[in-house]
C-alpha cells in the first residue's frame, strides 16, 4: 500500500489588527496617490478597512495582500471622487514616493520635492481607472495578474489601460515640463 501524505492546511487569514497595524500606510499612500483629499483621507482610510474587515473572509491568504487592499481603496477613492467631484485637490508633498535615507542638502531636496510634484501633477491628469493600474504597477510594483485579481479585471484591460496610462502620464511630464520651462 502507498503512503499517504496529509494536504497542506488552507492558510489563515491574518486577523484585522495584524493587517491594519501592517498596511495602514499603504492603505494611506494608496488612497493620497489616487487623488483622495487629504482632509479625506482619515475617513477613506476607515473606510478601506471596515470593507476588509467585512470582506476578510472572501480573502485568499495565498495571495498578495497589497493588491486586495489596492483594489478596496480603488473603490473607497472612486467613491470619494464621485462625492467631491466638485472640489478635487491636488497632490502634494505627502504623496509617500519615498523619503531620502539621510540628511540630504538644500539642492536635493528641492529637486526631490520638484519630482514629487511633477509626477503628483501628471497623476491628477490620470483618470481613476488608469491611475489606479498607473500606480499598482509602477509605483507600487505590482504584476499585471495581481493587478487584475485585486481590481476584478481582465488582464489584457490591465495591460491596455497600463500601456495608455503610461503614456498619457509621460506626455503629461513632457507638457508640465514645458510650461514650467524645465529640461
Amino acid at each position: 500500500m502507498g503512503v499517504m501524505h496529509a494536504s497542506p492546511a488552507p492558510a489563515e487569514p491574518p486577523d484585522l489588527h495584524q493587517i491594519y497595524a501592517a498596511h495602514v500606510g499603504h492603505v494611506w499612500r494608496t488612497l493620497r496617490r489616487l487623488g483622495v483629499a487629504a482632509r479625506d483621507l482619515e475617513d477613506a482610510t476607515h473606510e478601506v478597512f471596515v470593507v476588509v474587515h467585512r470582506r476578510l473572509p472572501d480573502f485568499d491568504p495565498e495571495r498578495p495582500i497589497k493588491p486586495w487592499l489596492t483594489g478596496i481603496a480603488w473603490r473607497v477613492a472612486a467613491d470619494e471622487r464621485r462625492r467631491a467631484r466638485h472640489h478635487r485637490e491636488r497632490l502634494g508633498d505627502d504623496v509617500g514616493l519615498g523619503e531620502p535615507a539621510a540628511q540630504p542638502d538644500p539642492e536635493q531636496l528641492l529637486a526631490a520635492r520638484q519630482a514629487r510634484d511633477l509626477v503628483a501633477q501628471a497623476l491628477d491628469t490620470l483618470d481613476l481607472d488608469r491611475r489606479v493600474v498607473f500606480v499598482m504597477a509602477d509605483i507600487d510594483q505590482a504584476s499585471g495578474p495581481e493587478i487584475a485579481a485585486a481590481l476584478g479585471l481582465p488582464l489584457n484591460t490591465v495591460y491596455s489601460r497600463l500601456r495608455v496610462a503610461r503614456e498619457r502620464f509621460a506626455a503629461a511630464v513632457r507638457r508640465i515640463r514645458l510650461t514650467e520651462g524645465a529640461p
